[in-house]
């Protein structure tokens, strides 16, 4: 072997020494695999404080599985990213804990054909995402009834329509404000009322904060909860 093939090879275990010992360390571990992707970049990715921060990557070159790892403390929502150099933005947001996460999904339905098995807050957010889903689809079909009603001048069905729509969004704060008082136990609860009810009258967002177990108030989420309580009580 010359000098130049034993240096080369030094360099390779140490790299395989250095990436093995990265995961080996690592308490939380994405297993993926995306039917019919051939090339592309997969990112495990965080919300960081003003960007989105990348943990973790790997290059997918023929294989459709893959697996990446990451440290967290706490339960917290992570991404997995494809980027397959097409222009789009093709994100899947879960609920993560230490352990492991199963993603199965395909290249064509990215976003909307992914499985997802792991932590129990990842099963409360789909649990959630599923009757906040049949919401979306009455509100569609509400917005589609008013473009005809617009067309046909008919202010008196135009009306009744945004009544309905009004009536639509309080029944989906009031789903979000239950659930999450439901869920005192669970990080689940502090993140919708950060992210999906937080225009909500301040008076339901203070009672799920104050119905949340000791434990969940000192969670990431609990916190950011506790600071926007804080911040908007402040400037009153």
């Amino acid at each position: 072997m010359t000098k130049l093939n034993k240096v080369l090879s030094l360099i390779i275990l140490i790299i395989l020494a250095v990436s093995c010992g990265k995961n080996n360390d690592a308490n939380f571990t994405l297993k993926g695999n995306i039917k019919g992707l051939k090339k592309g970049v997969v990112y495990l990715q965080k919300d960081g404080d003003s960007s989105i921060v990348d943990l973790d990557s790997m290059t997918i070159k023929g294989q459709t599985e893959f697996t990446l790892h990451t440290n967290i403390d706490e339960p917290i929502l992570l991404y997995l990213k494809l980027f397959k150099n097409d222009g789009a933005e093709h994100y899947i947001p879960f609920f993560a804990d230490k352990g492991i996460t199963e993603i199965s999904t395909s290249l064509k339905g990215f976003n909307y054909d992914s499985e997802i098995k792991g932590s129990k807050q990842q099963e409360l957010l789909e649990e959630y995402l599923s009757v906040m889903s049949n919401y979306n689809n009455r509100n569609l079909d509400i917005i589609e009834a008013s473009f005809k009603a617009q067309q046909k001048n008919d202010s008196i069905a135009l009306d009744s329509l945004n009544t309905l729509a009004d009536h639509l969004i309080k029944r989906k704060y009031a789903y979000t404000i239950q659930y999450a008082m439901n869920n005192k136990d669970s990080e689940i609860s502090p993140y919708l009322a950060l992210y999906e009810a937080r225009n909500a009258n301040p008076v339901y967002i203070d009672s799920i904060y104050n119905n949340l177990n000791p434990e969940i108030k000192n969670s990431l989420y609990g916190k950011k909860l506790s600071e926007v309580i804080a911040n908007r009580n402040s400037n009153n």
